[in-house]
């Protein structure tokens, strides 16, 4: 799978963004997917995931209850609808497809797309 994630920008605090991740080749729709971030200096973190169907989503405690996670099969298309952002939001987001048994560690996901940088400012 190739992946692209885009929508990211410069937001003040307190803004919203949404990513989306969009995907090509193999079949989108039979892979659970997440995202994640990494800071400058700082190692990549997990963000939060979907499960193939969509049905059962999953994150990580500092962006719950701010951020919501989607996706979208007829698309081949997942998003990431941020709200409440934070200055320790500021990182590059990428979006994996999940090939391991975690949905929260990075060595569980494959096919890194880019990423794309979000800063919030303060």
């Amino acid at each position: 799978v190739q992946l692209q994630a885009s929508g990211g920008g410069l937001v003040q605090v307190g803004g919203s963004l949404r990513l989306s991740c969009a995907a090509s080749g193999r079949i989108f729709s039979l892979y659970d997917m997440g995202w994640f971030r990494q800071a400058p200096g700082k190692a990549r973190e997990f963000v939060a995931a979907v499960n193939w169907r969509g049905d059962n989503t999953y994150y990580a405690d500092s962006v719950k209850g701010r951020f919501a996670i989607s996706r979208d099969n007829t698309k081949n298309s997942m998003y990431l609808q941020m709200n409440s952002l934070r200055p320790e939001d500021t990182a590059v987001y990428y979006c994996a497809h999940k090939t391991g048994r975690s949905y929260f560690s990075p060595i569980d996901y494959n096919d890194w797309g880019q990423g794309t940088l979000v800063t919030v400012s303060s």
